[in-house]
């Protein structure tokens, strides 16, 4: 996006934008702008502008941060170098090639991943466990960052769960009452104004007992200290968080739910059994079952 941005605002006239990507094999080392990049296959990604271009020194210092050439209020001088620190970060490399009236072009080198490509419809793909179908599933999602929360929401629907969404706790419980159906899963930020995570679950499952809590976090665990005292059980993912982790935790909270639910019918049966000899089998099952769980 940095790159795409930069690119617009090369262009004040118009111009054309090329975004391209490549497999890139290197059988020996190569040197770019300076910078020896090892032997190896990579991906590599280009952005292409028709614009304005850059002069040597310009160029030179273009990963710097705060620097910039824009003027004042229209530039943090941060885009770039972001763009370097992620790429960096990879693994990767990342080269500017420019001259001036000529245009942009930047390449990033990526390393190169061989794995088998699985089909976006199979269980294992979307990080779903077997014989548990997501589409069934309501969770309502209460975050009060927009940006995060669209993003949270707009994976968990591609991933096929039915998503309610609420800015903050008061907004979640009008939702929830106003909501029809079975919501299986809440899934809040801790602190947030107006009503914290842990209050509003304590006032949502009251409402509605068959709704399980999934609580995130981006404070330390010394700000979460005293939820955690109160409710050492709960299950807390800590952001930033990959969208895999938090559907594994989903899956985890989905079977222990069923688990217990199977414990529960195994003890009531118990109960009501009409001889010591078949209460006695009851009982030691579900023992032996709730070690398992435990």
């Amino acid at each position: 996006m940095n790159l795409a941005v930069n690119a617009r605002d090369a262009m004040p006239k118009g111009g054309k934008l090329t975004i391209g990507t490549a497999n890139i094999s290197f059988k020996g080392s190569v040197i770019f702008s300076g910078v020896t990049v090892p032997a190896g296959e990579y991906v590599m990604l280009s952005v292409s502008d028709t614009g304005i271009g850059m002069d040597e020194e310009t160029r030179n210092r273009v990963f710097e941060p705060f620097f910039t050439t824009k003027p004042a209020g229209k530039g943090t001088g941060l885009g770039l170098a972001t763009v370097y620190g992620i790429v960096k970060q990879s693994g990767g490399y990342v080269f500017a090639e420019s001259e001036l009236g000529k245009g942009t072009t930047f390449r990033i080198y990526l390393p190169r991943v061989d794995l088998p490509l699985q089909t976006p419809s199979s269980h294992a793909a979307h990080g779903i466990a077997p014989g548990l179908t997501s589409r069934s599933e309501t969770f309502l999602v209460v975050e009060d960052e927009p940006a995060f929360r669209d993003l949270l929401c707009e994976q968990l629907r591609s991933r096929g769960y039915q998503v309610l969404v609420a800015s903050n706790g008061v907004e979640a419980l009008q939702i929830a009452e106003q909501y029809s159906g079975p919501i299986r899963m809440l899934i809040t930020d801790v602190i947030m104004p107006q009503m914290s995570g842990p209050d509003l679950a304590k006032t949502l499952t009251k409402l509605r007992g068959d709704t399980d809590v999934l609580y995130m976090s981006g404070y330390t665990d010394d700000k979460l200290s005293t939820i955690l005292e109160t409710d050492p059980e709960l299950t807390l993912l800590q952001k930033p968080f990959h969208l895999d982790e938090l559907v594994r935790k989903i899956q985890e909270i989905l079977r222990r739910k069923e688990e217990h639910g199977v414990a529960s019918s195994l003890d009531r049966d118990a109960r009501k059994a009409p001889d010591f000899q078949q209460w006695s089998s009851s009982q030691a099952a579900l023992g032996s079952r709730n070690r398992e769980f435990n």
